[in-house]
């Protein structure tokens, strides 16, 4: 095996971005709520941004801070340095993914990025590496007269259908060339089980990798589907009566080039640290999930018969349980956490599974056992001895879980955790004061 190509320095990426023609460079970073966000500079300025002197106000982002203490500072990630693959060829535009510090150059404890990175960290001076890969799903919808976006779909195809009854094919494959165009390593793309339900997988990688590739994955799904004049979105269930879109979390520990999940003698195969991995998702299953799941709309998914969980359960034979082990063994053994969506912040979702799942490791978690018949179709008394509880049913229960919940707040941290559960508060509170169409239908000519 090649030995690792050494970090870009700030002249390579310049020299690159001379090549390149590239005239404006977008210093990308995502708020607290995963919302993409970006400083543009012209080529004047390129020297000045990649030595991460870019000034910006983070009172005007979402969690970030108070009017009085506004200013931050914009640190490129050399590495992640992209051509965006569009746009004229003597005038491109690339983006490059940054950290966010105070003007004295310490880490912002309310950058999502560096929260992930403190769990990097962690599991590193326990002598783990995380390897994750995420599968988010995806709608494609027609847009309206006045261009925003509807919920009329463009197709009437199903899982894995291709042409003709799947129109999407065309901007899903055009998506797949976009993204190998930045690097991504595709690995398979298909039409999802919902009508105009797209899902696009890439290649796993390192826990940091994996949440800026989800990122930008995102953003390219969105530009290259208003090419072909669709509207993508990652709502977790915007039809009534369909499968809502999920973001399966596949992980695994690494000590080395060895996968710290597998044992070829053990029971199933899975090692003691793949069993309280297991054992600390589990208990912290409730606790994550208004980091996972974190719209109000999150909880119309995880509604039995639609394929999403609903159980703090584990399973190697089927899909209604929180946890899968996959068959795959050796460097392919891994757990896949079924809960999240793509509305998630991607640095604070795989931020707090692997705290939940390093707790398990450190304290030796029970992992139960696990459980291969049908849990939707089990008595209460069945599932109460198992000890399967339930999901949170809401985004106000699934806050009340967070905030009893230790692990996930500490790998938050004080100030992203007060920010992020004001920001669901309020959004909880907005919803439940709404009128809506189901409650005047119902109510409005009865009573």
């Amino acid at each position: 095996m090649a030995p690792p190509s050494p970090p870009p320095t700030a002249d390579d990426v310049l020299e690159l971005a001379r090549r390149e023609h590239v005239r404006f460079l977008r210093l990308q970073f995502t708020d607290i709520l995963g919302v993409n966000k970006n400083v543009e500079v012209p080529a004047s300025q390129f020297a000045k941004a990649l030595a991460g002197d870019i000034m910006f106000d983070g009172s005007a982002i979402e969690g970030f801070v108070r009017t009085e203490e506004s200013d931050m500072l914009l640190r490129p990630d050399l590495a992640t340095f992209r051509v965006l693959p569009w746009g004229e060829p003597e005038s491109r535009v690339a983006r490059v993914i940054c950290d966010i510090t105070r003007p004295d150059g310490t880490p912002f404890e309310g950058d999502p990025r560096a929260v992930l990175k403190r769990q990097i960290a962690r599991a590193s001076a326990m002598g783990y590496t995380m390897q994750a890969g995420m599968e988010a799903e995806f709608f494609l919808f027609r847009p309206g007269a006045d261009g925003r976006a509807t919920t009329q779909t463009h197709d009437v195809g199903g899982y894995f259908d291709l042409a003709p009854v799947d129109l999407g094919e065309d901007a899903r494959r055009a998506m797949v060339e976009t993204l190998q165009r930045m690097g991504f390593e595709i690995e398979a793309a298909h039409h999802e089980v919902a009508h105009g339900q797209h899902e696009i997988d890439f290649r796993y990688a390192d826990a940091l990798t994996t949440a800026d590739n989800l990122a930008t994955f995102r953003f390219v799904v969105k530009h290259v589907a208003r090419q072909f004049g669709l509207v993508a979105s990652f709502m977790p269930k915007p039809i009534f009566g369909q499968n809502g879109s999920g973001m399966h979390t596949h992980q695994s520990l690494f000590r080395g080039k060895d996968n710290a999940f597998f044992d070829a003698g053990a029971e199933w195969q899975l090692s003691r640290t793949a069993l309280h991995y297991i054992g600390g998702l589990l208990r912290h299953g409730r606790g994550l999930c208004a980091v996972t799941n974190p719209l109000v709309n999150s909880y119309k998914r995880l509604v039995p018969g639609y394929e999403a969980p609903v159980n703090v359960a584990w399973s190697m034979r089927n899909r209604s349980p929180m946890i899968r082990v996959p068959d795959r063994r050796g460097a392919g053994t891994r757990v896949e956490l079924r809960t999240p969506d793509p509305a998630a912040n991607p640095y604070l979702a795989l931020a707090v599974m692997l705290a939940a799942g390093l707790d398990g490791v450190e304290t030796e978690a029970e992992w139960r056992e696990p459980v291969n018949q049908n849990i939707w179709e089990m008595s209460y008394r069945e599932r109460r001895r198992l000890r399967i509880d339930d999901l949170p049913q809401d985004l106000n229960e699934a806050c009340d879980a967070l905030e009893k919940d230790d692990v996930v707040l500490a790998a938050l941290g004080e100030h992203v955790a007060a920010h992020y559960l004001n920001a669901k508060r309020q959004e909880w509170r907005d919803y439940v004061t709404q009128v809506s169409q189901w409650e005047l239908d119902q109510y409005l000519a009865k009573y």
